[in-house]
């Protein structure tokens, strides 16, 4: 075992999905993952709960901690943390991943659907980072991850779903001052995106998607790992995208994480 072999990470979001593609890759290694999620009951249009994502962890050689959170809640989040704790001994890492999405224009985006956009991207990525953050400075290598896009205030990026960005742009944010806050301290605080679309369930529901010209979530699982294995005091307040983190690692055959091999790819959301 190596690389991220007993240390324990705090995933939310990790049911399905991008989430439960990194908890997989640290859990082969022998790592701790606490799942941190809302889906503890079979959902009607997306697989996977936070007990089939523990069972997977397990599978592969990790410990799982299946933990039924909304991370909107305050309570529900400092209540997961002291549960991970008290179950091993600490946490070493934080993966903000837990995001939810609606690409609407301003006249299209209900204030309910703003509202949660806002609570869960925004605060509960803040949050989760604040009721973590004690726990991280006893760790031996910190890491903060979130899975938001690189700082791009172009009018392009805010106009076909202002309030998306906005709350994306809020996790972006967070990583941008922690980053910097939390320096000295040895923390490592970083964002990660996909330089294309990621073919997740998620997708499916988004009308004209075009899931199959993605990627699988795998190749963000392995760009999370080369950057959570790193020194935490080397690499800090980056903006990494997944294939040059993995260019980094000499890593450049990326054809075995495309979904329909021979297919032009399409680029996700604030990146060219």
């Amino acid at each position: 075992m190596a690389g991220l072999c007993g240390k324990t990470l705090f995933i939310t979001g990790a049911s399905r999905g991008i989430g439960l593609a990194i908890a997989l890759r640290a859990a082969r290694d022998g790592a701790n993952i606490v799942i941190a999620a809302k889906t503890a009951n079979p959902h009607s249009k997306l697989p996977g709960t936070i007990h089939t994502a523990a069972a997977e962890v397990e599978a592969v050689g990790g410990k799982a901690l299946p933990l039924a959170v909304d991370i909107r809640f305050e309570d529900q989040v400092h209540a997961a943390v002291e549960q991970a704790v008290t179950r091993f001994g600490g946490i070493d890492i934080l993966v903000n991943n837990a995001s939810a999405i609606s690409l609407t224009g301003t006249l299209e985006t209900p204030m309910k659907r703003y509202d949660l956009m806002m609570e869960v991207n925004v605060r509960g990525t803040f949050l989760c980072s604040q009721a973590c953050l004690p726990h991280l400075k006893k760790a031996e290598n910190p890491h903060i991850l979130t899975l938001s896009p690189p700082l791009d205030l172009r009018p392009k990026w805010f106009a076909p779903h202002l309030a998306y960005t906005m709350a994306k742009y809020g996790m972006s944010m967070c990583v941008l001052g922690m980053a910097d806050e939390f320096r000295e301290a040895g923390i490592a605080v970083n964002a990660l995106w996909p330089r294309t679309i990621i073919a997740t369930a998620a997708l499916q529901v988004i009308p004209g998607a075009e899931a199959e010209r993605g990627r699988t979530p795998e190749i963000v699982a392995d760009a999370s790992w080369h950057i959570l294995t790193r020194n935490s005091r080397d690499a800090t307040g980056n903006f990494f995208i997944d294939d040059e983190v993995l260019a980094a690692a000499e890593i450049t055959d990326l054809s075995r994480y495309a979904v329909a091999r021979g297919r032009p790819l399409k680029a996700d959301l604030f990146l060219e």
